[in-house]
């Protein structure tokens, strides 16, 4: 063999262009000799093994197991030597995708096989997912754990175990309120700890914790950046019978004039002034300050640091960023976004974006 051979991905189902690489069998810079496995891939309906065809050195990786690959992609070249040279990259015609249909979920062979024996249900799955066998294993275990588990009526549940969730769990804690008894997560392993607290799988094992009790939880996504995600959340959590409890950590201050919906998370060394009123699941971030008589909307984010004087109204949905500073009486529209250290003078519009450091409204 004198020039590089190119192991490239197979068409391994007729019906579908891409394969899920589900195991890698060698590495870069591995002797392997004609015949002898490089990959296992799988499909929705089918699994094969991917072999070599001539011998050589493994040169120019380029995917890990759970990689999603398409038919005539280049896995990687197989050399005579180690230092042999490698073709310029040379994108490969794509292959067209097949049709999608209505329900977009893919599921591996082995998969379904799986599910139908450990009588996993396939619908919980979400959308736009390739399901693997592994991933079915993970939900049989999941389900034996979550089987177990009982609620008393302060547990709480934190939906998101990023970092908004992390200081949650340590405003819950501090405030002594609640006992965080799980994390829910679609992105993160069941069984995995936050902060000590067990991940209990995504958003599919909503129902089932409500029906064995658990009634309480608190939104962690914080959106900045995208506010939908958040959204998305409480839809979720109002669909399954949630309710979503008003949280705020000690340090924080709130006038007793002040009137929070519920939902409001309020995080420390926040202060909320007299006459405030603050709507459905807004976030008072940390040092964040809402003086007397300002009106929020629902699901307005105030990031930290920032300050609104008195009598602001800020529209619903709205994004306030770090140590932004409003002026008194400034009326703010809804999906409004205001960046980090602006400084507003004067109304804003609805959706209307202040950019960063700037002083709005903007001389012309």
């Amino acid at each position: 063999m004198s020039e590089p051979f190119a192991v490239l991905i197979p068409l391994v189902n007729p019906n579908e262009a891409e394969a899920l690489l589900a195991a890698l069998y060698v590495q870069e810079g591995q002797q392997i000799q004609a015949g002898e496995r490089i990959a296992e891939l799988e499909t929705t309906k089918s699994n094969a093994e991917l072999l070599a065809e001539v011998a050589g050195i493994v040169r120019g990786l380029r995917a890990t197991p759970g990689d999603t690959l398409r038919a005539g992609e280049r896995l990687c070249y197989l050399t005579n030597g180690a230092d042999d040279p490698l073709p310029a990259e040379i994108n490969p015609t794509p292959v067209q995708p097949p049709r999608v249909e209505e329900d977009d979920r893919r599921i591996s062979q082995p998969a379904r096989q799986l599910a139908a024996e450990l009588q996993v249900d396939l619908g919980q799955f979400p959308g736009g997912v390739f399901i693997t066998r592994q991933m079915v294993q993970d939900v049989a275990a999941n389900t034996v754990m979550l089987a177990g588990l009982t609620f008393e009526p302060l547990d709480i549940l934190v939906y998101g175990g990023g970092g908004h969730g992390k200081s949650l769990i340590e405003l819950i804690r501090a405030a002594g309120v609640y006992r965080v008894v799980g994390v829910i997560d679609d992105g993160l392993p069941a069984g995995s700890l936050i902060l000590d607290v067990p991940v209990l799988g995504g958003g599919s094992v909503l129902a089932t914790l409500h029906n064995q009790g658990a009634g309480l939880a608190i939104n962690a996504v914080g959106g900045i950046g995208n506010l939908r995600p958040r959204l998305q959340v409480f839809e979720k959590l109002k669909e399954a019978g949630y309710t979503c409890p008003t949280v705020i950590h000690p340090t924080a201050f709130i006038e007793s004039s002040a009137e929070l919906a519920e939902g409001v998370q309020v995080l420390p060394f926040a202060y909320v002034g007299s006459s405030a009123q603050i709507g459905f699941g807004c976030i008072i971030n940390t040092r964040a300050t809402v003086s007397h008589d300002c009106r929020l909307g629902e699901y307005v984010n105030l990031a930290p640091g920032s300050i609104l004087a008195g009598g602001v109204q800020v529209g619903a949905r709205t994004l306030i960023g770090m140590n932004a500073t409003v002026n008194l009486e400034v009326k703010i529209g809804g999906w409004a976004r205001i960046g980090n250290g602006a400084t507003v003078k004067s109304d804003v519009g609805e959706a209307e974006v202040v950019r960063a450091g700037s002083t709005w409204p903007i001389k012309s």
